[in-house]
C-alpha cells in the first residue's frame, strides 16, 4: 500500500501538457502529402468514426482501418512510421515539464491520461512527460470511470485534477465531490469550443494556459484550505 500524499496533482496530457490540435494539423498535412486530399478525408472520417465509438483518438487505429480499405496503398506504411516518430517533445506547450516538477513541491503529480495502449504511452515518452513525471503515468480508455484504480496507486487527502476537457471535470467532481478540486485550461478546441463549457459544471480554477499554475498565489486557494483526512 503506497504511502497516502497530502496532494495528488492529476495531469492531462492531450492539450494540456501537449498541443494534440498542432499534431493533428502536421498529420492532416502529411496525409495530404503522402497519399493525397481523397485519401486524407477517408483517413479522418475513419479517425472520427472510430473516436465516436471508443471515446478516445486511436490514430493507429483509424491508420489500420483504412489499410483494410486499401490494401494495395504502399505508402500506408510511411504514414504508420510518421506517427510513431513524430516530434513530440516539439509540441510540449511552453513551460509544461517545468509545471510538472513545480508542482512537486507540493504534492505528487502524476500523469492521467485517455488514449491507446500503445500510440499514447509512446507519444508521452517521446514527448519527456514520462520522464518528468518520474514514470507516474496512467492511461485509460475512460479516465474518469477508473477514480477507485487512481485512488489505489496513489492514495491522496486531496486531488487536483488539471484538464482542457470540462465534461472530464464534471464527472470526476461528480464522483469525488470536495476531494477534488477541478482546473479547467483553456486550450486547445475542446476548451474554446461554442457551447461546450456551458454545458457542465464550472471548475473551480480556470487558467488560460498550463504554465499559469506555476504563477503566484494561483494553486493558494487549494494548497491553503484545509481538508478533512
Amino acid at each position: 500500500m503506497r504511502e497516502r500524499a497530502r496532494f495528488v496533482f492529476l495531469l492531462d496530457v492531450d492539450n494540456t501538457l501537449l498541443d494534440n490540435d498542432l499534431i493533428e494539423v502536421d498529420l492532416q498535412a502529411h496525409l495530404d502529402q503522402a497519399l493525397g486530399a481523397g485519401c486524407r478525408r477517408s483517413y479522418w472520417a475513419i479517425f472520427e468514426k472510430l473516436r465516436a465509438e471508443l471515446g478516445y483518438a486511436d490514430y493507429l487505429g483509424a491508420l489500420q482501418e483504412y489499410r483494410l480499405q486499401n490494401p494495395r496503398d504502399p505508402d500506408i506504411l510511411e504514414m504508420s512510421s510518421f506517427l510513431i516518430d513524430y516530434p513530440f517533445a516539439d509540441r510540449l506547450y511552453p513551460k509544461a515539464l517545468e509545471v510538472i516538477d513545480f508542482l512537486r513541491h507540493f504534492g505528487t503529480a502524476v500523469i492521467l491520461s485517455d488514449g491507446d495502449a500503445v500510440f499514447q504511452p509512446r507519444k508521452v515518452r517521446r514527448s519527456g512527460i514520462w520522464k518528468a513525471a518520474n514514470g507516474r503515468v496512467l492511461i485509460y480508455v475512460h479516465k474518469e470511470r477508473m477514480l477507485d484504480d487512481v485512488e489505489q496507486k496513489y492514495p491522496a487527502e486531496h486531488y487536483i485534477q488539471v484538464d482542457d476537457k470540462v465534461r472530464i471535470l464534471a464527472a470526476m467532481k461528480s464522483v469525488w465531490k470536495e476531494r477534488l478540486t477541478t482546473v479547467f485550461v483553456r486550450q486547445g478546441h475542446y476548451a474554446i469550443e461554442k457551447g461546450i463549457v456551458e454545458r457542465y459544471v464550472p471548475a473551480d480554477l480556470t487558467i488560460e494556459s498550463i504554465g499559469d499554475l506555476m504563477r503566484e498565489n494561483v494553486l493558494d486557494p487549494v494548497i491553503r484550505k484545509p481538508y478533512k483526512a
